[in-house]
């Protein structure tokens, strides 16, 4: 179940130090390419995130993921091809709340926005095969699981292959309880 206490709000520069808390830790980025992130690194990603509200049009969309008020995981929504109305999602959450429905509240608000608000007709996630909770989560919003891109990323014990997960406009249309 989604869980209802999940609430997502655009990312402002004072939540740095709030990304930070998760964005630092190994276990939290152990299947990406980046991190574990500096301070500095983490305010140039926020930074980045605010400064795209303000492009025309607007390609990225990044939030913050708040669980009772506090700032828990991040999300976004990067529309990759405009022409071909195709986006991605990917998101981040503090592991001290894993298991709480976070990721899967997530990944639902940014489908729905991607499709209902940005009109796209595909969005597509990747996750490392290891990462079997996030699967899970891409699985539980209804995505399909459509094959392996191999060594998409070198990380930091070798070779990341990447499964690709994807959900079409007239899928989510049809969804099961559909609010």
């Amino acid at each position: 179940m989604i869980n209802p206490l999940v609430t997502m709000r655009d990312l402002v520069v004072g939540d740095c130090p709030a990304v930070h808390a998760f964005a630092s830790l190994p276990e939290a980025c152990r299947y990406q390419a980046w991190g574990p992130n500096t301070e500095e690194q983490t305010r140039d990603f926020v930074r980045g995130a605010v400064d795209a509200r303000a492009q025309s049009p607007q390609t990225r969309f990044v939030y913050g993921a708040c669980l009772d008020g506090e700032l828990v995981g991040i999300g976004e929504l990067k529309v990759r091809s405009l022409a071909h109305r195709q986006g991605e999602i990917s998101y981040l959450v503090h592991p001290r709340v894993w298991g709480k429905g976070v990721g899967t509240a997530i990944g639902r608000e940014l489908l729905g926005r991607g499709f209902e608000l940005t009109g796209l007709h595909r969005i597509y996630a990747t996750c490392d095969p290891r990462n079997v909770a996030s699967a899970r989560v891409l699985g539980k919003l209804g995505m399909i699981h459509e094959g392996r891109h191999r060594h998409t990323a070198r990380i930091r014990d070798g070779w990341r292959d990447s499964d690709v997960f994807s959900i079409l406009d007239e899928e989510w249309a049809r969804r099961p309880g559909r609010e």
